[in-house]
């Protein structure tokens, strides 16, 4: 059985960290979620936007498979770029969009945990004295369509770096909804919070870089396995994403499907992938 989890927010819970900047995860043994089928995980994995980069979930599965190299993890991408609370309402489109894929991964897998980061949009002052409340009708109601009440339910605080953004005055209550999300999981059964302290981001001070997103990943995936807020950097973060960059062991018949990819979107041709093709089977 697949253990799956959910995938919810705006940009930085989709990803927009460069994909030049880290080494990709490649692990078969972790899937997402595409037309209501387990695929093997590549990378942009939540495709909002045509821009969508590296997110925190690649890490966090890759850290779930180290504790349990028998078993497969999948994850279900629905978060989209520049949302705000208000568009995840129930009833709303990103709300049943949601909704409807983890049912979909319902019949599939069992749901183990709900991985949420969103809040630089609702910065504006008149969002953020209400954030808390509206987003405690959002997760009881997704709780209660997926008959899920006591999976965790971990949020992620915004980054530091805000302030530096050219959007300055936009983003000058972020620190006020990190404490929202902060009290929100202090204040609820089975949620959970994820410092963003010390992470860095791409050059328009909004996103996580690439190399942030692996980092978050380790902290929330901390936060999932010890069920314990996450409130400082975690002492060997670094060390864990330096040793997921390490080559993993790819079976064939999945050399062979990334081969074909690129061959679909035309990176390579009919006679490269006929070579590479070769060369992969002759060194088995």
């Amino acid at each position: 059985m697949v253990h799956s989890f959910l995938l919810i927010g705006q940009s930085n819970m989709a990803g927009r960290g460069f994909m030049k900047e880290v080494q990709p995860i490649r692990d078969p043994g972790i899937k997402m979620l595409r037309n209501g089928r387990w695929q093997v995980m590549s990378e942009p994995l939540n495709y909002d936007r045509f821009f969508a980069g590296i997110g925190l979930a690649a890490s966090f599965a890759q850290a779930w498979r180290t504790d349990h190299p028998e078993e497969e993890i999948g994850l279900i991408p629905c978060a989209d770029g520049g949302s705000m609370l208000d568009e995840w309402q129930p009833g709303c489109a990103l709300f049943d969009h949601a909704v409807m894929q983890a049912k979909l991964a319902q019949r599939i897998s069992v749901i183990d945990g709900i991985l949420w980061h969103q809040g630089e949009t609702d910065c504006p002052s008149e969002r953020v004295i209400c954030y808390e409340k509206k987003l405690d009708g959002i997760v009881a109601e997704l709780r209660r369509q997926l008959e899920l009440p006591n999976v965790p339910f971990i949020v992620g605080g915004l980054g530091d770096y805000l302030p530096e953004c050219p959007l300055h005055d936009y983003f000058v209550n972020a620190p006020k909804v990190t404490a929202a999300l902060l009290h929100f999981a202090e204040t609820h059964e089975h949620t959970l919070f994820v410092t963003a302290k010390g992470l860095t981001c791409n050059p328009d001070h909004l996103h996580f870089n690439a190399i942030s997103q692996r980092i978050f990943g380790i902290r929330y995936y901390s936060s999932y396995v010890n069920q314990v807020n996450v409130m400082e950097p975690l002492p060997n973060e670094e060390e864990v994403v330096r040793q997921q960059n390490e080559y993993v062991e790819i079976p064939l018949e999945e050399k062979q499907r990334m081969l074909k990819q690129q061959l679909d979107e035309g990176k390579i041709d009919k006679q490269m992938y006929d070579r590479l093709v070769d060369a992969l089977i002759s060194t088995m």
